[in-house]
Formats: structure tokens, sequence, C-alpha cells
């Protein structure tokens, strides 16, 4: 038996999520986002299906072989991006799944560790990195030119006083390099005031720079891309997203892929057949959270849930190739040995 959740994290929205993907007996279901396991053990808990987990974070991955071992073999975890799930999967012969679930963002137990780096609410190293690879925070304070971490901090933390900000990171990193995240806080509150709202001045600043170093928008337009190629016909994608960069690109793609290709111009005439739809939208407008969740888990109450499903018509190939998008498995063909 599947108990209700083994560690103190609340997924945001799980009950929505195994309503949108509706698990069945025998189905295949990627928690694309796997964290603590919340949504992979839901869905084991409504259906006798099988789940495999995807994350990035090799402490994330490590929780969830240790769940695994309770789970009778119908739990898999793979290290790796969401992004790449469909090779991952094609790699150990799947080629079509039954549901994906991805619940975007940081992660609680990540927030929670002043290790991470991802909270300025603690001090800790300034770090950032989901995956532990490639460049942390703190290289990118030090070393970005002021016009980059301008952009950076506007466009993704969206940050009305960016410039100011970047400003006053560069002129701080030439007094000592900044590594923690207190320090950072500390200068960003030096030019930035308290909004009404009561949110603290980081916070925008320390989304922006999370959202570059793990390159997050790019990351979730290659796994919207990838569960298009994996999800059977009739298999479903619910997405949660908790801030509105996350949301557009998602609604974007799913607004393009359930209407079809258009033509480029009106007046000129169709090259070829606009590509079909690939996806059935399951509602017009995002779901929002309960407010009983909210009540109970605060951090409910920026979250958006959007859900589709998939049709029996080819993916779009043609914007993937655009993308650099290799489809190496068979679309639809189905092997459930997971090992």
């Amino acid at each position: 038996m599947i108990s209700a959740e083994p560690f103190s994290h609340v997924p945001v929205m799980v009950h929505e999520a195994v309503a949108a993907l509706c698990p069945r007996e025998g189905g295949l279901y990627v928690d694309g986002t796997f964290g603590a396991g919340g949504y992979s053990r839901a869905f084991l808990g409504a259906a006798r299906c099988l789940v495999v987990g995807v994350d990035r974070d090799p402490d994330a991955v490590a929780r969830g072989r240790v769940m695994a071992e309770d789970c009778g073999g119908r739990l898999t975890i793979i290290l790796g991006r969401y992004g790449d799930m469909a090779d991952l999967l094609g790699e150990r012969g799947i080629s079509a799944v039954d549901g994906i679930a991805l619940d975007l963002g940081v992660s609680s137990m990540q927030i929670d560790d002043p290790g991470r780096g991802f909270s300025f609410q603690r001090d800790g190293e300034l770090d950032m990195r989901m995956g532990r690879e490639g460049l942390s925070a703190a290289d990118v304070v030090n070393t970005m030119p002021e016009a980059e971490l301008f952009h950076i901090i506007r466009d993704y933390g969206e940050e009305r006083m960016a410039r100011r900000v970047a400003r006053a990171i560069v002129s701080a990193r030439m007094e000592a390099p900044i590594t923690r995240t207190g320090r950072l806080a500390s200068v960003v509150r030096s030019v930035v005031r308290t909004a009404a709202d009561g949110i603290d001045p980081a916070t925008r600043t320390f989304q922006g720079l999370r959202i570059h170093v793990n390159d997050e928008l790019g990351e979730l337009q290659r796994g919207l891309e990838a569960a298009e190629r994996l999800l059977a016909p009739g298999g479903r994608l619910a997405v949660v997203a908790f801030h509105s960069l996350e949301d557009r690109v998602i609604k974007a793609f799913l607004k393009e892929r359930s209407a079809g290709a258009p033509r480029v111009s009106r007046h000129l005439p169709e090259i070829g057949e606009p590509a079909a739809p690939s996806f059935r939208l399951l509602a017009r407008r995002a779901e929002r959270p309960a407010a009983t969740e909210i009540a109970a888990n605060p951090r409910a109450r920026s979250a958006r849930l959007r859900a589709a499903e998939r049709t029996a018509a080819p993916i779009w190939t043609g914007h993937i190739e655009k993308t650099g998008q290799v489809n190496k498995i068979g679309q639809f063909s189905k092997n459930r040995d997971l090992t």
C-alpha cells in the first residue's frame, strides 16, 4: 500500500493533477519533476500503475530510490532533466506513456537547505544549481557584465529596479566576491525598498538568477516538446507553474498545439497540409488551487495548472527540427520494461 506522503513536503495541486491525468490500472506515467515524490506517490495510490520519476537533482534521486524500494517495482527513478525525458526513457525501451506531470520551480527541500543557496532567508553558499553542474549563482554575479545582470534580473526576475540592483552588485563585488546568499540579499535590500505587499526586496533578484542558472524556461520548452513526443494518443499532460513567465510558455505551447498550425499569410497559398492539432485542451483556462489548499499551504497561492490530452496527430516535426531536437524513438509503440 502506498501511504499518503513520506516527507514534510506538500505537493501543490496534487489532487487536481491526479484528476487531470486520471491514472488507470496498467498505465505508465512520468513524474518529470520528482522532487520529494509527492506526485509519484499520488499516482501510485490512485491506480495499479507504473511511474517513472525524473529529476536533475542527485539528492532527490537518492531519496526517490529509497522510496522505490517500498513500491513493489512500480516506481523507477532516473537522474536527468525532464527536457530530455523522451531520450532518457527511450534508452530504457520506453517510447510512449499514458501521462506526464510537471511541477515546476524549486522544491521546498531545496529552499529549506541553506547549503543549496536558493533562499535569502537563511545565509548559505550562493549556489542555486538544481543539478549541481554548470555555473553557480556566485559565478554569475561575480563575472557577468552589468548589462547582462540587468537583463537577467529584469527579464527573469521581473524586477523594476533591475538596473539599480545590477549596478549595486557590480559595486559590491569590486570590494569582495559575493559568495553568500546573505550578502547578496543585503546588497539588493540596500537599493530596493520593501513593497507594500511585504514581499522581501531580494525575492525577484533571487528568482531571476535561479531561472538563469538552471535555464528553467529553456528546459520548460524542451520538456513540453518531449511530452508531445512521449504521450500516446489519449495520454495526458498536467503542468503546474508558479509564476507568469512559466505560465506564458505553457499557455502559448498548448494554444499553438491545440489550434493547429496557421498559414504564414492568408494571402499566400498553403504549402502542403497544415499541422493537425497534437493536443486537446482539457480546460480553456488554467485551474487555480482551492481556497482550503492555499490556507493550509501558502506556497500554493500562485500556482496554476494547465492540462491537455494528446491527439493521434503526428508531432510537429518542423518545430522540433528548428529547436535542434531529434526524434530518436518510435512515437506510439509501448514497452513496459523499466529495467
